[in-house]
């Protein structure tokens, strides 16, 4: 082989399709997100989040029947093994919440009677079992890491309920509660993403749940995905520390430094994140109750002066994403920053499940298939691609590839 055969690269696959799927669509240009056919503004003001999960893994919204067992299920697995928690109490408590999240789930994936079991139902109960302990996870984790200690779920609550109860120790009014709730139903699926995909890919090789999951907590973390919402935290506090008050001209001079403003623009959608659209409504409404409405004014005032100076520059296509108005409804309920990519997790927990059923049992076609990309090799600096082996004592110093 002595010529490169020069392919068609699409750098960060987008715009391709790599598979069917019945689970969640985007228009971009338009704003639209749906579940299973569902509008996320329909199911954030008239669903909950385990009917939200019901519908994304059965494909239909429960009956009440169903949704009662289906949260009586739930109920019933959010206790954490003890083991799991034994764990976790020996974990340095520097730990970042996602490095902790992510090294609990193969612990979890232990503790599960059907692991290897590969049939639908199984994989149902697996994924059933998942949404009930992550966010018990999380909260475990932030109290052990505080010296405080993890608190047994409260079955009186609701599923968005008793995760503000394990988390902070105090049991939410039933607004909190109702906030909470809609955020893990706009959190809860987005189709390929970053995180979806990493499931995907992995159990497409036939491993199991747990370990797509885990695969999908590690592509969350970073701040290009999940953890651009405590970046957005940390701009606004900044802003304050600072005591910034002319807010359209320190966003001018980010955007004249080619510096990002955090949680505006997103890889799909050209107009505003209809999440965003909701979670504004929440920032306002969460600000107004606590007497915190410093943080959503100053996200509001951020967005018009990036949208005026965008608009000067004609990015009119460059608007707040699903992370710009969560950083203040998340940090009004009281969870750190660094805490946030968790949350995110305990949502997308239910969206991973079920495209990892979807895989594991092939997608809308019923053909599943590894995922086997390819790459356009580039690495050769011998000037030819078959280079010529030269023992050690015969080499001469060429430098380093860099």
């Amino acid at each position: 082989m002595t010529e490169r055969t020069v392919r068609t690269k699409n750098i960060g696959l987008r715009g391709i399709a790599v598979a069917d799927t019945k689970i969640s669509y985007i228009d971009g240009e338009r704003g639209v997100l749906i579940y299973r056919g569902y509008r996320i503004e329909d199911l954030a003001e008239n669903s909950t989040f385990p009917e939200t999960a019901y519908l994304l893994f059965y494909e239909n919204l429960p009956t009440p029947e169903q949704l009662t067992a289906f949260e009586a299920d739930l109920r019933a697995a959010r206790t954490l093994p003890d083991f799991v928690v034994e764990s976790m109490q020996r974990w340095p408590r520097s730990a970042h919440p996602m490095d902790a999240l992510q090294a609990a789930v193969p612990l979890l994936a232990m503790a599960d009677p059907e692991l290897f079991d590969e049939s639908r139902p199984a994989n149902l109960k697996k994924a059933l079992r998942l949404t009930a302990r992550i966010p018990a996870v999380v909260a475990a984790w932030h109290r052990i890491r505080q010296g405080l200690d993890v608190l047994p779920p409260n079955d009186t609550l609701t599923h968005a309920g008793n995760f503000l109860w394990q988390t902070f120790g105090v049991v939410p009014d039933a607004e909190t509660a109702r906030v909470m709730d809609i955020c893990l139903i706009l959190h809860a699926d987005h189709t390929f993403n970053a995180s979806t995909f990493a499931c995907r890919e992995v159990v497409s090789t036939r491993a199991h749940m747990y370990a797509g999951v885990a695969a999908g907590v590690g592509a969350l973390s970073g701040e290009l995905h999940g953890g651009a919402n405590a970046r957005v935290m940390e701009m606004l506090q900044n802003l304050v520390e600072d005591r910034v008050t002319d807010i359209q001209a320190w966003v001018r001079d980010r955007l004249e430094r080619k510096e990002r403003i955090m949680g505006m623009g997103h890889a799909v959608y050209k107009t505003m994140d209809p999440r965003a659209k909701i979670l504004k409504k929440l920032a306002f409404q969460l600000g107004e109750k606590t007497g915190l409405r410093i943080w959503p004014e100053l996200t509001e005032a951020v967005e018009k002066a990036a949208m005026a100076e965008l608009s000067a520059r004609g990015k009119t296509d460059i608007q707040p994403n699903v992370d710009f108005y969560s950083a203040s409804v998340y940090h009004i309920l009281g969870f750190p920053g660094d805490l946030m990519t968790c949350i995110f997790a305990a949502s997308r927990i239910a969206g991973w499940c079920a495209h990892i059923i979807e895989e594991k049992y092939g997608d809308a076609q019923g053909k599943p298939a590894l995922y086997r990309p390819q790459a356009e090799y580039v690495g050769d600096y011998c000037g030819k691609l078959d280079c010529e082996y030269i023992p050690p004592e015969k080499r001469r110093d060429a430098g380093a590839p860099a």
